[in-house]
């Protein structure tokens, strides 16, 4: 299981089949404070990598979900569509925003990983 994140706060899984499950960081739900509606986008839609795919908002603020690499979107989450707050309470785990079909793949290696997006963290 590959993780990496995005400088806008995304993490990205590479799954197994090839697909990419994708959804904000700790870091970003943190920031946000609770959230109160996710807007994802539609499966079949096809996103350019850094694309506006999304929007999450919260008491504090509204902010886009941003594509982490180019390709189609697969599946959304239907059950944080619903409830929200599994963005905050677990954010990397059942409260992913969608998952998708990467159209270039190496765009994957452009990503950080742990350490960098750790570092990135600590300039913030």
């Amino acid at each position: 299981m590959t993780i990496k994140y995005t400088p806008d706060h995304e993490w990205v899984r590479l799954e197994a089949d090839g697909t990419v499950t994708v959804g904000i960081t700790a870091h970003a739900q943190d920031a946000l404070g609770d959230v109160v509606f996710v807007e994802l986008p539609a499966v079949g839609k096809t996103f350019a990598q850094k694309d506006t795919a999304g929007v999450v908002e919260s008491v504090k603020a509204a902010a886009d979900v941003y594509m982490p690499l180019s390709g189609e979107i697969t599946a959304g989450n239907d059950a944080l569509v619903a409830d929200p707050s599994m963005a905050n309470s677990d954010p990397q785990g059942s409260g992913w925003f969608f998952k998708m079909r990467p159209s270039d793949p190496a765009q994957l290696d452009a990503l950080m990983d742990q350490a960098a997006y750790d570092k990135l963290l600590q300039g913030a």
